[in-house]
């Protein structure tokens, strides 16, 4: 057969060589079949066990405001000076005790809001939180 001859084809191959991917496709099973169990195997903890107790129940919060005439609201209920501190000594004894949340009028004097600060402190409330609004940007 002499070089050149008509039947040598100059066309190109268009079938995929399947060898070098098949080749590849077997050195990666082997590589996750050896890596799977090491993957398994976690290390041995002994865990702690938690307790199936029900948590107590959080008491409801409660809500002082101080309008800007200076009377109070005890959850929206209006309140005297008197009925204020036996109140706020009732809720001292709770257990647990529930959070005093005080919210005060921009327009109330300082004075109405430090006098429930006061009643607060001397009955014993050791949860007091004052809410504010957010400043507009």
């Amino acid at each position: 057969m002499a070089i050149g001859t008509q039947d040598d084809s100059d066309d190109m191959l268009a079938e995929i060589n399947m060898i070098p991917f098949i080749d590849v496709m077997l050195v990666l099973l082997i590589i996750f079949i050896i890596t799977v169990p090491v993957i398994k195997h976690a290390v041995k903890v002994d865990l702690p066990r938690a307790s199936n107790e029900k948590l107590a129940d959080k008491p409801q919060n409660i809500r002082l405001a101080v309008d800007a005439a200076g009377t109070y609201y005890w959850n929206d209920a209006p309140l005297t000076d008197a009925e204020l501190g036996t109140r706020l000594a009732q809720i001292a004894a709770q257990e647990p005790q529930p959070e005093l949340h005080l919210r005060g009028d921009k327009a109330v004097r300082y004075e109405r809001v430090a006098q429930a600060l006061a009643s607060a402190q001397r009955a014993g409330v050791r949860k007091i939180g004052f809410i504010t609004e957010p400043a507009l940007p």
